[in-house]
């Protein structure tokens, strides 16, 4: 199998790389996560205009540039090396996701915003007592003539506080946790009766607590009355390219790791030259290198089956939730307590680590996500 890129994919690799060596250096993105914005909206707009890689997994008939999973995948490495706060996530791979897949009347008029950088989305999904069971719902959406009433709270809904729109996951019909009616809504976020809480995370991003009180949507509102396959679909999708971005990061914690290794002295010499560092930093590298390839797997299978798709997803997610904790904790134990400080680069990228060891579904959620589908297969 050729794993080679494209030139397309390669030219849009070294364009964004490029822009984020130029304007996205740490210094940088420290200015960004300590301003009052908590994001830089020009920088939006230059992704938009600029280097127009907001349009890259859309087709050329809705003003893309015909890509797909893999240049999400491209792109969000590139932002994981430079811990990019602006919410490509949740507005071209997820906001993107439900207008590709739905069959949302709206689709093209949303995706249209998207590509000229005048929509950003969050995705508030996550409940506090849902934890990984996505239709474990509260919230509610009750039929209120030809719209719709929305009454519940959403949790840690990041870029909430930077987004126009918001994608909301609300019960339609049956129990709390029935696999029927859930009901997915695009809504603006400035309606009456939307509240927002909004606080920064460990890792520099910006979240919501969000609260829907007797929230009137109109009817176009709704992309998905009975939508969790097309829930799973885009979550699945947003993981993977989760776990690009954790290649970029993963690489950034390697990379630096071993400059300060060939610095630090001790004892004389450099802690690089000491054998039992050198194991480990090697063990590093095999953890990154093993997360590239699974990163390739999933990707490459997020438009086969629902089964394929899902066991693919949660092996990566897997090896990606496990390399974060190993490569990052050691990235910090060989630096020492100063790799924790704010001044230093290698403790924001364990932070970010850290919180994607966690995001859509922890290693032992996978784990067993991936053993009930393989299961269910073999039965």
């Amino acid at each position: 199998m050729d794993f080679n890129f494209t030139e397309e994919q390669s030219m849009v690799r070294d364009t964004v790389a490029s822009f984020l060596q130029d304007k996205y250096d740490f210094e940088t993105r420290r200015k960004i996560v300590s301003s009052d914005a908590g994001w830089r909206a020009d920088y939006w707009k230059a992704f938009a205009e600029e280097l127009g890689i907001l349009g890259a997994p859309f087709s050329e008939e809705l003003g893309g540039l015909g890509g797909g999973a893999i240049d999400n995948m491209i792109i969000m490495e590139e932002f994981g090396k430079a811990l990019v706060i602006e919410p490509y996530l949740g507005t071209v791979v997820i906001g993107g996701g439900f207008m590709k897949h739905s069959g949302y009347a709206g689709a093209a008029s949303v995706i249209e915003g998207i590509v000229g950088g005048t929509a950003t989305i969050a995705f508030a999904y996550a409940e506090p007592q849902a934890r990984y069971t996505w239709q474990d719902l509260k919230t509610t959406a009750k039929k209120d003539g030809a719209g719709w009433t929305l009454n519940g709270h959403k949790a840690v809904v990041v870029g909430a506080p930077f987004a126009s729109h918001l994608i909301v996951t609300a019960r339609t019909g049956g129990a709390q946790r029935d696999a029927g009616g859930v009901g997915v809504f695009l809504i603006d976020k400035n309606l009456p009766g939307v509240v927002t809480r909004d606080y920064p995370t460990v890792d520099g991003n910006r979240a919501s607590e969000v609260y829907f009180e007797n929230v009137s949507v109109p009817a176009d509102a709704l992309i998905a009355e009975d939508g969790l396959a097309l829930v799973n679909q885009v979550i699945d999708e947003a993981t993977a390219a989760v776990g690009a971005e954790a290649v970029g990061v993963l690489r950034k914690l390697h990379e630096g790791t071993l400059d300060y290794a060939k610095q630090r002295k001790q004892f004389g010499t450099t802690i690089a030259n000491f054998q039992v560092l050198q194991h480990r930093m090697v063990d590093m590298f095999i953890e990154v290198e093993q997360s590239v390839s699974m990163t390739y797997m999933a990707t490459i299978k997020v438009d086969e089956s629902a089964a394929e798709r899902a066991k693919a997803i949660s092996a990566m997610k897997v090896r990606i939730g496990r390399a974060c904790k190993f490569v990052g904790q050691n990235a910090i134990q060989i630096h020492g307590g100063m790799g924790m400080t704010d001044e230093l680069a290698i403790g924001h990228y364990f932070k970010r680590a850290s919180l994607i060891e966690g995001l859509f579904g922890s290693v032992d959620h996978h784990l067993k996500r991936y053993e009930s589908l393989s299961f269910d297969a073999a039965a």
